[in-house]
């Protein structure tokens, strides 16, 4: 009798190894996947572990382009940002992970799709309610959420034996104790010492950027061109080389921001199930794209659409992306009302890394016409007459004169202190 098959999200690491072998064990054909997202991994080396340790096939699957146009791209021309700091850099690549693994999963003819995420964590919400909204029918096996797995596998060690038992060959050790996650976009590191909020992450944990105390002591400019928010060309070493191609934009904007030590983040975030976690990131490229696209915003968008964009779209496109509702309905409402958004979102930023920090050089554009220095402008008149700003004021001034007239009739005067 055939056995049932289930797809594996594999990473090759000591987890998703042991859960494999475990799969195995338990009666399935395992069918192992892998996803290309930009994370620094000998795949082929990976892939090979896999169909040792028993998978029938391993897949490999390069993400890298749809990741960024689809989930990185709208981020920027949205400013997402979770609780004012984290730009999602884990959250954005796991609908195109999860998409990818149904894929397979439906070619393959599989029953399930399993994963090695842990029961307190975000990415478990975040596949499963992928997969449970591109297959609504299929079924997920969790087994850091099965009692009899993690009550076998207590802790590292155990994971480390039971290796050691079946045979599977590991590259663990306790040298470097904390989880990461890497993709394009960034990098990610939590757990073993860094559960202590007060513990000061070691130098040698950061895999992404130099530290800015030993980054160049020159400051490196490009410029950034922007076509309805969205980065279209980066220009660098003083104009001589170009990028267009979206891959090859974001993978510049990275190298320079790697060497400069732009988008390291150290928070004590909230995670979607309840649980506060500490975590640190680097997210060199994006950080830069996002600042740049910040600061386009503020000569070319009307003052009232960005306001609403701010309140509605940024806030609530980020919680989405961060709960894992990308395969909603809400998300492609919201992503339609950032594309209306960004329409007039023309221009060219100006920009510099360096010493770990991203700033704004200048900015232009050709074609919204916005910002008039006339108008602005305090050694000429232009065609802003000064006095009627009398009447504005005194407009805005009725209903303060009146919460300034009651208070003193009710004996608290603004004056006093």
């Amino acid at each position: 009798m055939a056995k049932e098959k289930v797809c594996l999200a594999y990473s090759g690491g000591l987890d998703t190894s042991c859960i494999l072998r475990y799969l195995l064990d338990e009666g399935y054909e395992v069918i192992a996947f892998m996803a290309d997202v930009g994370q620094e991994e000998d795949f082929e080396a990976a892939k090979e572990k896999a169909l040792k340790i028993g998978a029938s096939k391993c897949y490999i699957e390069d993400l890298r382009r749809e990741f960024i146009e689809e989930l990185c791209y709208p981020a920027i021309a949205c400013n997402a940002i979770y609780e004012n700091v984290y730009l999602l850099g884990t959250s954005l690549a796991r609908p195109v992970i999860a998409r990818a693994q149904i894929a397979v999963a439906q070619k393959e003819g599989c029953v399930a799709v399993s994963h090695g995420c842990t029961g307190k964590g975000n990415d478990q919400v975040r596949f499963e309610l992928a997969f449970y909204a591109l297959q609504p029918s299929i079924k997920v096996v969790a087994p850091w959420r099965d009692p009899v797995f993690y009550n076998r596998f207590q802790g590292r060690n155990d994971l480390l034996d039971y290796a050691a038992e079946k045979g599977i060959p590991v590259s663990s050790t306790k040298s470097k104790p904390w989880s990461m996650d890497e993709n394009l976009a960034h990098c990610s590191y939590e757990a073993g010492i860094l559960e202590d909020p007060n513990t000061t992450p070691p130098e040698d944990m950061w895999k992404l950027t130099v530290d800015p105390e030993k980054s160049p002591n020159t400051p490196e400019d490009f410029t950034v061109t922007f076509e309805k928010g969205l980065p279209v060309k980066l220009e660098y070493e003083n104009g001589k080389k170009t990028a267009t191609d979206a891959v090859d934009l974001f993978l510049t904007a990275n190298a320079i921001a790697r060497r400069h030590g732009v988008g390291r983040i150290d928070i004590v975030e909230n995670r979607f199930i309840g649980l506060k976690s500490r975590g640190c990131y680097e997210t060199p490229g994006f950080t830069m794209l996002r600042a740049a696209h910040v600061d386009l915003e503020g000569l070319v968008m009307d003052r009232e659409v960005r306001a609403l964009r701010d309140q509605f779209l940024t806030f609530n496109y980020a919680k989405l992306l961060y709960n894992g509702l990308y395969f909603s309905p809400e998300r492609e409402f919201l992503e339609d009302s950032i594309t209306a958004s960004q329409k007039c979102v023309n221009g060219v930023v100006r920009c510099r890394a360096f010493k770990g920090m991203f700033s704004v050089l200048g900015r232009w554009s050709d074609t919204e016409k916005l910002y008039d220095a006339s108008e602005s402008s305090m050694d000429e008149i232009g065609d802003f007459a000064p006095s009627d700003t009398t009447g504005f004021i005194s407009v805005q001034a009725i209903r303060l004169k009146k919460y300034g007239k009651a208070k003193e009739e009710s004996g608290k005067s603004l004056v006093q202190r």
